[in-house]
């Protein structure tokens, strides 16, 4: 019997690994990587939407509150900053591109819009406009 082996089969033991063994590691966590961002990212946008919409919720029950109120809806000049001045919000919220909501008095009939994530009016996809009065999540 070699009286080295032991020391070879050690030594082999503690080599770690060759840089192959690493690449393809690293090329698998890729992959792994690739494939959660690829199912996870179009789902980002649709919940930027639905958060948009959550927000224009709270918005129209502070506004019905205002109305409770006042007895009458703010006008567009004075906008959403009304519910600010009258405590019936803490803080205006911003939508979830970081943007003002525009509000607007439409004949007694209060409407709020994100502009989407260019934060101009129009727009497809992404950069669409998200309004209360089509939402679906405010009809009844």
């Amino acid at each position: 019997m070699n009286p080295n082996k032991p020391k070879q089969q050690q030594r082999r033991r503690n080599r770690g690994m060759t840089l192959i063994e690493i690449m393809v590691v690293i090329t698998i966590l890729g992959l792994i990587a690739a494939a959660v961002g690829v199912a996870v990212i179009p789902q980002l946008g649709e919940a930027r939407r639905d958060t948009a919409a959550l927000d224009m919720k709270s918005i129209e029950t502070a506004l019905k509150l205002y109305y409770a109120k006042k007895g009458r809806f703010p006008d567009t000049s004075t906008g959403l900053n009304a519910l600010v001045e009258g405590q019936t919000l803490d803080r205006l919220p911003k939508d979830p591109w970081g943007n003002d909501y525009v509000y607007l008095n439409e004949n007694g009939k209060p409407v709020i819009l994100s502009y989407g994530a260019d934060g101009t009016a129009g727009g497809d996809g992404e950069n669409a406009d998200i309004s209360s009065a089509t939402a679906p999540s405010s009809k009844s």
